[in-house]
């Protein structure tokens, strides 16, 4: 339910801003423990009180991005100071 309400809203300015936008009441704990579960699995950024869906399930995208080469940083040589 609450990701449900991240995803389709977007994001959020605070956390009471989320809790006051779900169907149903959720404990305080429970929230915290939700949303920090979904910050460390990369689904969410909390930045400031904030919280932003970052999470895509988009198949063309996910393909996309799959299929994409991997750039490799040219070598360049470092100067160093003897």
């Amino acid at each position: 339910m609450l990701e449900k309400c991240i995803r389709e809203k977007g994001s959020f300015p605070s956390r009471g801003a989320l809790m006051r936008a779900l169907p149903r009441k959720v404990d305080r704990q429970t929230l915290v423990t939700i949303l920090d579960y979904l910050e460390a699995s990369e689904k969410i950024l909390m930045d400031g009180g904030s919280i932003t869906w970052l999470f895509t399930n988009n198949p063309k995208l996910i393909q996309l991005v799959k299929e994409s080469p991997v750039l490799k940083p040219r070598n360049t040589r470092s100067s160093r100071c003897a």
